[in-house]
């Protein structure tokens, strides 16, 4: 894989006339349930956004919150998982990592009640450039996560997931356009399996995030596209998946000056992930987000 700094290089919030911008998202993934959490910042701007799926019920829950002015969210370069959100003017809602509490997810909003441990890893690292600017991201995936979760008052329960985990900063591009897939799941041969791929940023033809990690152990992916609709991923190696969406997280905002739309299902994965490596089952997301900031 890349080498790459233990961190992010630059933590300014303008950088060469471009906003930083940086987050943290956890997703999760079970044969229940899948879910992700992120906190977000872009320039002074700051937001947090969860969902919540639950398979049995075909139920998803979701939020998106923006931050008051006052909230910060911190990111401190070389700690995996080592974020913080904190606001004198609003309870939080959604925490991903506090001061001695690396690794963790806690969330209480809408019904829900989550707080899971995160066995966090080295990961992998990678620094790209985008446009005129550079973007530092550090990527874990088929990480445990182990907690309790409580829905509508209701009495909690024991909860064991696998985790994509992507810590993210940096000064992308005016004008961005990725497509993304991750997930977690199992080889033919019985191996954990995981992977983390892109198109549109972070896609070098090496020194890039997309990776595959088997038995814990990652390897960067060649280059790979997406059908339009999400429903495929194809690799230059010859390996292709399918994605069987099964329910939808969207948000389109347009605030002038910044602007958002997306679309990003969770579902089930089948088919052979880069490198030649057939899948006896697969979860995760696949996202298209196209980003004016």
């Amino acid at each position: 894989m890349a080498s790459a700094p233990d961190g992010p290089p630059i933590l300014r919030m303008i950088h060469g006339g471009r906003p930083l911008k940086r987050w943290r998202y956890v997703g999760l993934f079970g044969e229940q349930l899948m879910a992700c959490a992120a906190l977000v910042q872009v320039g002074p701007a700051r937001q947090s956004f969860w969902a919540l799926y639950e398979r049995g019920e075909r139920r998803l829950r979701q939020r998106t919150r923006l931050f008051p002015r006052r909230a910060t969210l911190r990111l401190r370069p070389g700690l995996p998982g080592r974020h913080e959100r904190r606001s004198r003017g609003e309870p939080g809602r959604v925490r991903l990592g506090s001061r001695g509490e690396p690794g963790r997810v806690r969330l209480r909003d809408g019904g829900v009640e989550l707080d899971l441990q995160l066995e966090e890893e080295e990961g992998i690292q990678a620094l790209c450039t985008h446009g005129s600017g550079l973007v530092w991201t550090r990527k874990q995936a088929g990480v445990a996560a182990r907690g309790t979760l409580a829905l509508d008052g209701g009495r909690a329960r024991e909860l064991t997931v696998r985790a994509v985990i992507d810590d993210t900063a940096g000064y992308h591009a005016r004008h961005t356009e990725w497509w993304w897939a991750a997930g977690v799941g199992e080889s033919s041969d019985g191996l954990a399996a995981a992977w983390n791929l892109v198109r549109g940023v972070n896609d070098p033809p090496t020194g890039s995030e997309r990776a595959v990690w088997v038995a814990g152990q990652p390897h960067e992916a060649p280059p790979v596209s997406f059908a339009a609709d999400l429903s495929s991923i194809s690799c230059e190696d010859g390996s292709s998946m399918d994605f069987h969406a099964e329910a939808e997280r969207t948000r389109r905002e347009n605030l002038l000056i910044v602007a958002s739309d997306y679309r990003a299902p969770f579902g089930t994965f089948s088919g052979t992930l880069p490198g030649g490596i057939p899948l006896a089952h697969g979860l995760g997301v696949c996202e298209h987000h196209r980003a004016r900031w």
